[in-house]
């Protein structure tokens, strides 16, 4: 493949959602990865020009590191449908249902896909009542949001409330999950392949905002510890689940291992980061295949027809 087979190339970063500052470094290393291939690439952030600043650019085609609303929902790939640009990653129904991890959960459990059970949560809920439901500890998060805004672990029925409107501060819906005690782990998505999962040890204990972006004492294990047959078992589910709301060409699910070996699925990320902190390149890199080369396999994905 030649770089001149992409056209032009316009990198969709930035935007308005609460991790825009994350999407900016993702997008730049992306643009600097299409750069050095010799592709014709433009960065863009809709929240300076919105749609008709992109129309201006008249890119062949999109590569989205828009993470959150506005990018990763679904609404920029019905833009994007109805003008006709082929872009990176899970069309419309799999990023809207990808941004709503209630009714994520929803189609996996209908699946039969292992989950943690989990419930809306209102700021008049019967606390007692949640308590008893889901025991402690438990999750509280934002339905809506991503990079682990608005997420608290709860130890306590006093505590339960206060992290509720913790999370409403990110999100009108907030859920919260019933805890899995164990080990986490990230199983990226590349095509067809499943790339090396990831096991992610925190020193704090909570894979936050903070380690996710910016400390330098989280522990990404690659290999993850597995044995082969585990490592297999587990990107296997991943790829069920996101088989399951219809993801396509790349993404990352995030699951735990309880104490007795089963695996929970957590959530998908229809639009992951890929920032010097990010998992998929790690992975990747891990496989054999170094960043700019990871760019220009998610590039591949929008050859041909536009999406449907």
């Amino acid at each position: 493949m030649t770089a001149r087979a992409y056209g032009r190339v316009a990198v969709l970063y930035g935007g308005h959602s609460a991790e825009r500052e994350v999407s900016l470094k993702s997008g730049a290393a992306v643009l600097s990865a299409l750069e050095r291939q010799g592709v014709d690439a433009v960065g863009y952030d809709p929240a300076k020009g919105g749609l008709s600043g992109l129309e201006t650019l008249a890119p062949d085609r999109v590569f989205i590191a828009l993470h959150g609303r506005g990018g990763e929902d679904g609404t920029l790939q019905g833009a994007l449908e109805l003008l006709g640009i082929p872009y990176t990653g899970s069309g419309v129904l799999a990023s809207a249902l990808g941004m709503d991890k209630q009714r994520t959960k929803f189609v996996w459990q209908a699946l039969g896909l292992p989950t943690p059970a989990a419930r809306l949560l209102e700021a008049d809920a019967d606390w007692d009542a949640v308590v008893a439901e889901l025991g402690l500890p438990l999750i509280v998060k934002p339905v809506h949001e991503g990079s682990t805004l608005g997420i608290s672990i709860v130890d306590g029925r006093d505590a339960l409330e206060a992290a509720y409107h913790e999370a409403a501060r990110f999100d009108a819906k907030v859920m919260a999950e019933r805890f899995v005690a164990g080990k986490e782990y990230t199983v990226s998505l590349l095509g067809d392949t499943i790339l090396p999962a990831i096991r992610v040890e925190v020193p704090g204990g909570f894979y936050d905002y903070e380690a996710k972006y910016v400390s330098n004492e989280t522990l990404y294990h690659l290999p993850c510890g597995l044995s082969s047959a585990d490592e297999a078992t587990l990107g296997e589910l991943c790829r069920d689940a996101f088989e399951a709301i219809g993801g396509e060409g790349w993404g990352r699910i995030d699951a735990m291992r309880d104490e007795r070996g089963g695996f929970w699925l957590l959530e998908v990320n229809t639009v992951p980061g890929m920032t010097d902190h990010s998992l998929v390149p790690q992975s990747a890199a891990h496989a054999g295949l170094d960043f700019d080369a990871l760019v220009l396999r998610i590039l591949d994905t929008t050859l041909g027809l536009p999406k449907r």
